[in-house]
């Protein structure tokens, strides 16, 4: 049944958990904090379930901001309305006010990049296209404005070097995507030739490779990674 027909495909969310586990499980999440007193957050609701309609691969939640306190401040949800995106739990952009028009850029945006890019498949002699592999690199490259290349998930890290790295990023409140190397062994080979740089983990800023953990580390402390993703 579709939206017009009754039934809403925006999820109401009841609490924290109902919320991680629904973006824990979904690829491109976008959450609507609202209040039912705010009335340009109310008017976005509707706004908001039309582009459900319009967008059956993410994933749209509702949550009333002060219903769920604790979430609101874990989301860094200061006003409604605030819309907040996410991928498999992490937050990669947030959006405040009720502005139409950039609300659905940004969908678009994230959407449009949403179906990450499988192995490449090898020619009936065995091998890989060089191009397809780097054109398939790019686009993971830019699946989101802060891609952390690393082993396991910022859930669960497997290497002490991954757990660092996110630990870092966590701290200085750096929002960003992951992707686990160690499911795809394409991937892993593929990015050191790519990159031209040969350990893990690796963080790129909007496609370009930012370098490993003790880059990263002078990057955040000489304040240059937020330039680099202001830029």
């Amino acid at each position: 049944m579709s939206a017009a027909e009754g039934k809403s495909l925006v999820v109401s969310i009841d609490s924290q958990t109902q919320f991680d586990e629904i973006t824990a499980k979904t690829s491109l999440s976008v959450a609507h904090f609202w209040a039912p007193w705010s009335q340009p957050s109310v008017d976005m609701c509707s706004v908001v379930e039309v582009m459900a309609g319009e967008y059956p691969s993410v994933q749209f939640l509702k949550v009333e901001a002060e219903q769920i306190p604790e979430l609101s401040l874990r989301c860094e949800v200061s006003a409604v309305p605030t819309f907040v995106f996410l991928r498999s739990k992490s937050i990669i952009e947030r959006l405040n006010g009720a502005n139409h028009a950039m609300l659905k850029k940004l969908v678009k945006q994230h959407a449009s990049v949403d179906a990450i890019p499988g192995p490449v498949k090898a020619s009936e002699d065995g091998v890989v296209s060089a191009e397809a592999l780097n054109d398939r690199l790019k686009k993971l490259t830019h699946l989101a404005p802060v891609m952390l290349f690393m082993k396991g998930d910022p859930e669960a890290p497997r290497c002490g070097f991954s757990r660092q790295m996110c630990q870092l990023l966590n701290e200085n409140s750096v929002k960003y995507d992951t992707f686990d190397i160690l499911t795809d062994d394409q991937v892993r080979q593929g990015l050191k030739k790519f990159s031209d740089w040969p350990t893990f983990p690796q963080l790129y800023v909007k496609g370009e490779l930012a370098g490993g953990l003790e880059i990263a580390k002078e990057l955040v402390s000489s304040g240059e990674l937020t330039e680099m993703m202001k830029a």
